[in-house]
């Protein structure tokens, strides 16, 4: 491969780990996409990684519980998620840490920026779990956190669509799908494909975002090698 990218942040959804089952983890799956991840690696590409919780619990789905509480056990289940990943890719042979916002000394690193980033420099994966440590935030948040702070070239948003369309394309077979977007046409044309504010700092810190399907777990590599996949989200220079 031919990597256009030295370090990326990586953002995988939960369900994206489910497989066909839609919840819990499909190790198979799990496995499936850290092969990608590890040709990548292998490249010399530094590679950092963020994941939800969606495939365990939902905190804003949570009914009549505290919003707080129910925000920390998505956190914990994005925990579930980077051990995981972290079992899949030391399987293949990958040097990898998991690195959480919230201490879990026995289990996990407690996320330490300058540490992620000898991490990174020294060719391990880092694995980035309960998002930003904080209620009311959700994980694209995080990444777009964690990928401003390890100044990261990209954000690839791994996602179960081939990019950004105008419309639901689950619902809509005539959706749109955009090629390239700013940040502000994220939040003027109602798109969801992330909340307004991981899309306001990615604009902050020129961050570019690359969204694009997980289906097909090889366009992990499609993507750090720059080819034309997915919808790209950036700033237009005049």
């Amino acid at each position: 491969m031919q990597p256009r990218y030295k370090r990326v942040l990586l953002k995988l959804s939960g369900e994206a780990l489910a497989g066909d089952n839609k919840f819990g983890l499909d190790f198979d799956t799990v496995l499936r996409i850290c092969k990608e991840i590890k040709v990548c690696a292998d490249a010399g590409v530094e590679i950092a990684i963020v994941v939800g919780g969606g495939n365990f619990w939902r905190g804003r789905s949570s009914g009549q519980m505290d919003r707080t509480r129910a925000d920390h056990m998505g956190m914990l289940a994005t925990t579930l998620n980077a051990l995981a990943l972290a079992d899949a890719l030391e399987q293949l042979e990958c040097v990898v840490r998991v690195q959480t916002a919230i201490s879990m000394n026995q289990i996990a690193e407690p996320y330490i920026r300058n540490r992620a980033v000898r991490h990174l420099e020294k060719g391990r994966v880092v694995i980035f779990a309960c998002g930003t440590g904080n209620p009311f935030f959700s994980t694209d948040t995080a990444a777009a956190l964690r990928a401003a702070e390890i100044e990261a070239d990209i954000i690839l948003k791994a996602s179960m669509v081939d990019g950004i369309y105008d419309s639901d394309p689950k619902q809509n077979t005539a959706a749109i799908k955009f090629g390239s977007l700013t940040y502000l046409d994220l939040v003027n044309k109602g798109l969801k494909i992330m909340d307004s504010t991981a899309a306001t700092l990615c604009r902050d810190n020129e961050i570019p975002i690359l969204v694009f399907n997980l289906k097909d777990p090889k366009n992990i590599v499609r993507a750090v090698n720059g080819e034309d996949i997915g919808t790209i989200v950036k700033e237009v220079k005049s």
